[in-house]
């Protein structure tokens, strides 16, 4: 029987989907990479709501000169377009309606109206945060601030960095998730949509986010 592993490498990500999420309850000890290259249409700067339309991506633009070759933690918000002011309506839209989206929209409204992240990784660490407090998650995550391939990552470390991937053709295989349906919005129209970000489980579950997210851990004998 293998034994299983106590400690998670994460990228940094924007308003991560559910299966990043439950890795915090999974494991004793969080770590986020800080250290690696930049990887475009990734969950580093992207996450997927639920509109009436269907999904739809929201992405954080960074600037020119945060290309591949640019360490993430290096990477620069470009405030060249309103996103912000775009994200905010999409989400809006899509969730104005979810049974908790008023008890959550003050304590995330700050980061689609206030401009004081420079850096892509405090601004998802900062919301990321908020979300953490809100779902009653309390974690301690540590930071990788020396990139280490996965071959030579520590024995007891599991490292989900390129395989929670919003690209089908990209994203790896996580034995240790199962998407646990819940009630969405616009589910009526489309069915119940699997691996939303985590605001998508939050509005609509509210105190219950944290009971879904440990019915969607597959726990191996």
């Amino acid at each position: 029987m293998e034994q299983s592993k106590q400690s998670v490498l994460l990228s940094s990500a924007y308003l991560a989907p559910v299966q990043y999420y439950t890795k915090f309850i999974k494991y004793e000890e969080v770590w986020i990479e800080l250290s690696e290259h930049f990887l475009k249409q990734s969950y580093r700067n992207r996450c997927a709501i639920l509109s009436a339309n269907g999904t739809q991506n929201l992405t954080v633009p960074v600037t020119e000169g945060s290309n591949s070759k640019r360490i993430i933690r290096d990477v620069v918000i470009s405030w060249d377009h309103p996103w912000q002011k775009l994200h905010w309506k999409a989400i809006l839209s899509a969730y104005n309606n979810a049974p908790f989206f008023e008890y959550y929209a003050d304590s995330l409204a700050p980061f689609y109206h206030e401009k004081k992240w420079k850096f892509l990784t405090d601004f998802n660490l900062g919301i990321q945060s908020v979300v953490l407090a809100e779902i009653n998650l309390k974690v301690q995550i540590n930071f990788m601030t020396a990139y280490c391939p996965t071959e030579k990552l520590s024995a007891g470390m599991d490292d989900f960095r390129y395989i929670i991937d919003p690209k089908p053709g990209r994203k790896g295989i996580d034995e240790n998730f199962i998407p646990t349906a819940y009630m969405q919005v616009f589910q009526e129209k489309f069915g119940f949509t699997a691996n939303l970000s985590i605001v998508d489980l939050l509005f609509n579950e509210g105190p219950m986010a944290m009971d879904i997210l440990r019915k969607s851990i597959i726990h191996h004998q």
